[in-house]
């Protein structure tokens, strides 16, 4: 974990979280601007800087989507639907530089 990371921070619980999701691997917590009713970035809790850190070897993108998957069940968002995000670089709106997915619902989402 990189010890000034934002992200690094809520997973150590140095920084307070609404915890939606945990275990040994992944952290999903609710976003504090949220951009929908229902915003929670999962997070792995090894720190990747980017998505382009994701490889075949490390298949973190499909935990992170699987974790987010499960949540928005468990949350109730399945039958309207729900959309996941990655952003990656500064054009796209990455602001933290720890890999995250975005998982948005619980309203009519604007296209992109």
């Amino acid at each position: 974990m990189s010890s000034d990371c934002l992200f690094c921070k809520i997973v150590r619980r140095e920084i307070p979280a609404k915890i939606a999701f945990e275990d040994d691997q992944v952290l999903g917590f609710y976003d504090i601007q949220p951009s929908a009713p229902v915003h929670i970035l999962f997070v792995p809790k090894k720190h990747l800087d980017s998505v382009m850190q994701a490889t075949v070897e490390e298949p973190v993108v499909s935990l992170l989507s699987d974790r987010a998957v499960k949540t928005a069940e468990k949350l109730g968002l399945q039958p309207t639907g729900f959309r996941l995000l990655i952003n990656y670089g500064p054009h796209a709106g990455q602001t933290v530089h720890h890999l995250h997915l975005h998982l948005l619902g619980g309203a009519q989402l604007s296209h992109l």
